[in-house]
């Protein structure tokens, strides 16, 4: 048998494979995902009792997830509400989603989080869901003592 005339280094690693070209879409397309995702925040101060709109956006686009986080109140009669092409897709008080024990993951999409400093909403639905027109994220207040409102909108196109 002949002997290998190459050469190797005990313990030598092999040489990395070259990266593949980032792959490219046309303009205009996009296939297994969301295009140009972004994170869209909405804040109010010192909310008083009435209506407010934390995120609004214009689409077309896809919605992928959202949170509110609500500081202060008194009896969690903050009603979270979206609306996708002028359709309501949630609308429920903090109080009726802790009623209703929407307090871990699961296919209906909303997630209450409570803490003793504020209580946090999670909106998420196993399909993303699109919007031709527009989006709008928002709150009707009806307790006082709310501190501050803090919204994010996961999107995209």
């Amino acid at each position: 048998m002949a002997k290998s005339k190459l050469k190797t280094k005990p313990n030598a690693k092999p040489s990395p494979k070259p990266r593949p070209p980032a792959l490219a879409r046309p303009a205009g397309t996009c296939t297994g995902g969301v295009c140009e995702p972004q994170r869209t925040q909405g804040l109010v101060s010192s909310p008083g009792v009435g209506d407010h709109v934390l995120v609004a956006l214009r689409g077309p686009g896809v919605f992928v997830g959202a949170l509110v986080n609500k500081q202060g109140g008194n009896n969690d009669l903050t009603f979270i509400i979206l609306d996708l092409d002028g359709r309501n897709v949630v609308n429920l008080s903090i109080a009726a989603i802790a009623n209703l024990g929407l307090n871990q993951q699961n296919p209906f999409g909303l997630v209450l989080v409570q803490s003793g400093s504020g209580d946090t909403v999670t909106i998420g639905f196993p399909t993303p869901l699109l919007y031709a027109r527009d989006l709008k994220l928002s709150v009707t207040v009806r307790e006082v003592g709310v501190v501050q409102i803090l919204a994010n909108v996961i999107h995209g196109r």
